[in-house]
């Protein structure tokens, strides 16, 4: 499970502050006159005015209970409207029709299912180079900005995110085994087996000091060491990048 707060899916921060309420929840003279235009009682223009302001400041319809008190308020102040007036829709089709007449305004699409598959693209894509699925959400969550479209939930981009990552990720791990052949993963698996002292092959690597080299000669193995040695390490890093290229293709 990823963290909402590690990716930049908008959702109302645990304290607004007054900057925030003036700059993203006041409604403009014109945003308050269309609303009336489009309503017949005060507690659905109240409802209209606060689903428009949510809309613009976060690309998707939040629910009631997301939408923090001090919003609400602030927005029925500027609406002046008394303290007993609560945002209400009416019936299910009002709050269908408001939340299209927001979305006309806003030059934004509601398709959830264009934008799961765009989400799927940008995530398969991003993930070839990228793990952190809060970055992969991330990449879905521009991609749908960017093309006007109505963000999906949460639990849906996280799904994704979650899901393609893990195929993406057994893809490379199925390439990379293929191209090592039979003898390298038996290379591979040979650092594991542990000797008689209890330790592996892999620990004796780790413990190697740094630096440290054993050429190969015709008369033996003999330890590296001056202007020699220092010719092994940069031909033995040469190898080394040669095989990671030859792994990556």
């Amino acid at each position: 499970m990823t963290w909402i707060e590690r990716t930049a899916y908008p959702q109302f921060k645990r304290l607004t502050s007054a900057r925030v309420l003036h700059v993203f929840f006041t409604p403009s003279p014109e945003e308050m006159a269309w609303a009336e235009k489009r309503t017949g009682s005060p507690e659905s223009r109240f409802a209209l005015v606060l689903a428009l302001k949510c809309f613009q400041k976060m690309a998707r319809f939040p629910s009631p209970d997301e939408i923090p008190e001090v919003v609400i308020g602030h927005v029925r102040r500027c609406l002046e409207l008394p303290e007993d007036v609560w945002p209400d829709h009416g019936a299910s089709r009002s709050a269908k029709a408001h939340r299209k007449l927001v979305r006309q305004r806003q030059g934004v699409k509601y398709d959830a299912g264009r934008a799961r598959a765009i989400a799927a693209v940008a995530i398969r894509k991003a993930a070839q180079a990228k793990n952190n699925p809060a970055d992969l959400i991330n990449v879905a969550i521009e991609e749908l900005l960017r093309l006007r479209l109505e963000l999906l939930g949460y639990t849906t981009l996280e799904d994704l995110a979650t899901s393609i990552r893990a195929e993406v990720n057994a893809t490379i791990f199925a390439t990379i085994l293929e191209r090592m052949g039979e003898a390298g993963r038996a290379r591979m698996e040979g650092l594991l087996v542990v000797g008689p002292d209890g330790k592996s092959t892999f620990n004796a690597q780790e413990a190697r000091p740094a630096g440290h080299l054993v050429a190969a000669t015709g008369s033996g193995v003999v330890a590296g060491s001056g202007g020699r040695a220092r010719r092994h390490r940069r031909l033995a890093g040469r190898h080394r990048a040669v095989e990671d290229r030859r792994l990556r293709r």
